[in-house]
């Protein structure tokens, strides 16, 4: 996954770059999610892979699926990424975008892992301690893992905030073995 971030990284950059300079933003994100949704389609995945259907076709399959939908730029985006060989990355495009977007806009996502289930108040409690921390407002999402027995674990862009009862474990562990 971190090479497709990588090769991902780039092409969310500049479409970021070209969104903002025409001031654009949500069309782009509009754009990228109805690609990205198309991308992770179990046939279009299939399709994708597939040494028989040539790039061209690929692109054209593409576009005929989104229709209308997008406008002149963006249609040539789908097409450079199918004759680059890229349009399976386009859900890390659309998720790198999105970061980009959040981020300039002055809202960073995180993603809380929590072994058990959060209050409103406790959630509340740690968005104000992580909107301090990194002087942003924060957009949380939570999910739970009973496999972390205590704590969280927060994750915002490339940034991992390991406050789990499993990842000091874990790093106790390592510790010992050293």
């Amino acid at each position: 996954m971190a090479e497709t971030r990588t090769i991902a990284r780039p092409y969310a950059e500049a479409v970021f770059k070209l969104a903002k300079n025409q001031n654009d933003l949500a069309r782009w994100a509009d754009t990228l999610q109805l690609a990205a949704t198309i991308a992770a389609d179990e046939n279009i995945r299939s399709l994708i892979g597939n040494p028989k259907v040539s790039s061209r076709k690929l692109g054209e399959l593409f576009l005929g699926i989104c229709g209308d939908r997008l406008n002149e730029e963006g249609r040539n985006f789908i097409l450079l990424l199918a004759e680059n060989g890229r349009l399976e990355i386009l859900p890390e495009v659309n998720e790198l975008y999105e970061q980009l977007k959040t981020r300039h806009e002055g809202v960073l996502d995180a993603k809380v892992i929590s072994a058990f289930a959060m209050s409103d108040a406790q959630l509340r409690d740690l968005v104000t301690d992580l909107e301090a921390k990194f002087k942003r407002k924060i957009d949380a999402k939570v999910s739970v893992d009973a496999d972390l027995i205590g704590g969280v674990i927060v994750e915002i862009g490339d940034e991992v905030l390991d406050a789990s009862v499993r990842g000091k474990l874990e790093a106790m562990a390592v510790a010992l073995k050293s």
